[in-house]
């Protein structure tokens, strides 16, 4: 799904009893990506083995000490996890499917996605949402494209203003924003454990937004996962 290469499936019982799902990408694209392993950040999820050791502070990087040291924010995120680093292959992946339209790529995703979430315990699975405008402009919420693929069910509890691109905003901008979500929902969050879905850990800000508003309304727990950190 992402070269166009045909794939040569081994053939295998499971196969011929149909329980072998048919592979989404080759091999070779397999390999490309990189699997974030290895120790990583206790909030953020950054895998140190590719940080200078002075930004690292015992289990945390030094972005997220600084965000932590931040009264407005300490506490927020509770922790997010990523599947791969953001290598340039997998930036030119997401760019296919986030900014070029190209929904199905989210299908290469789903298997690991639904693994992933596994080890979350969680009350709701919410996407990061989109403004209507970049909505309407991309034709799809890339987050809700990844949970639905997955197989697992979305909860919409957040609306998003409008606002510049994220990608086009400097990490000082990013840091700095006005609050950029606002809760829409009756359900009742006290006590509540949330996992956010975005595509990509940059700064954090984006997330660590949605999660305190999450927790201004009662919500215990907030953690995110991306595709890429």
């Amino acid at each position: 799904m992402i070269c166009h290469v045909e794939i040569e499936s081994v053939f295998t019982w499971r196969t011929l009893f149909g329980e072998e799902k048919a592979p989404k990408r080759c091999g070779e694209c397999k390999e490309n990506f990189s699997p974030i392993t290895g120790e990583v950040c206790e909030i953020c999820g950054r895998p140190f083995a590719y940080l200078e050791a002075e930004y690292r502070v015992g289990n945390l990087c030094f972005d997220c000490k600084r965000w932590e040291e931040d009264e407005r924010w300490s506490g927020s995120l509770d922790q997010n996890r990523s599947l791969y680093r953001y290598t340039d292959f997998t930036k030119e992946v997401v760019a296919k499917f986030k900014f070029r339209g190209d929904y199905v790529l989210a299908e290469i995703f789903a298997e690991e996605l639904r693994q992933a979430l596994q080890v979350f315990q969680y009350d709701y699975i919410v996407p990061i949402p989109l403004s209507v405008e970049r909505l309407y402009e991309r034709g799809f919420n890339q987050a809700e494209a990844l949970i639905t693929k997955a197989g697992l069910e979305s909860t919409h509890l957040l609306t998003r203003l409008h606002t510049e691109k994220q990608s086009k905003k400097s990490r000082s901008e990013r840091i700095h924003l006005e609050q950029v979500f606002k809760l829409d929902t009756d359900l009742n969050l006290n006590s509540k454990t949330i996992v956010l879905i975005d595509d990509i850990y940059t700064t954090g800000s984006t997330l660590r937004h949605a999660a305190k508003i999450l927790k201004e309304n009662g919500a215990a727990k907030v953690y995110s996962f991306t595709l890429a950190r």
